[in-house]
C-alpha cells in the first residue's frame, strides 16, 4: 500500500509543533539575546530540550507509537541531529550572505529563525519516515 507524504499526521505533527517551539524557542532566544550565549550553543540547547518535548508529544500523539524500544530513542536523537546540523548549516552561511552588512545580532537571529523553518520540514519528514516508520 503506497503512503501519502500528507496525511493526517501532520495537523497533529504541527500542533506538537506550536507547543515545542514555544518552549525550545524561547529557550534558544532567552539563550542568545539574554544569557549572551552563541548561535551554536543557544540553537542545540533549544534542540535539546524541544527534543525530549517532542519525542514523547510526537510519539504519543502525532504518530500514536505505543510500543517503545531504544532502537527508536536512537532513531529519533539521530534525526534530530541531523536535521539541527543540516538546518542550522545551511541558514546561518546563507542568511549571513544574504545579509552582508548588517549587524551579528540581526544576521543570527534570522539565521535561526531559518533555521528553524528548515528544520521543522526535515523533522517531520525523519519522524515520519525514519524514527516513528511503520
Amino acid at each position: 500500500m503506497e503512503r501519502k507524504l500528507i496525511d493526517g499526521t501532520v495537523p497533529r505533527f504541527l500542533l506538537v509543533g506550536i507547543i515545542n517551539t514555544l518552549v525550545g524557542c524561547g529557550t534558544m532566544f532567552l539563550l542568545y539575546n539574554w544569557a549572551h550565549c552563541s548561535y551554536w550553543v543557544s540553537s542545540a540547547a533549544n534542540y535539546l530540550l524541544g527534543g525530549i518535548v517532542s519525542f514523547f508529544l510526537n510519539k504519543y500523539f502525532t504518530f500514536r507509537k505505543k510500543e517503545w524500544s531504544w532502537q527508536q530513542v536512537v532513531r529519533f536523537a539521530l534525526n534530530v541531529t541531523v536535521c539541527w546540523l543540516l538546518a542550522y548549516g545551511l541558514a546561518k552561511p546563507l542568511v549571513m550572505h544574504l545579509l552582508e552588512g548588517r549587524s551579528q545580532w540581526l544576521q543570527e537571529n534570522a539565521a535561526m529563525l531559518v533555521g528553524m523553518c528548515l528544520y521543522t520540514a526535515l523533522n517531520y519528514l525523519g519522524q515520519r519516515f525514519f524514527a516513528f516508520r511503520k
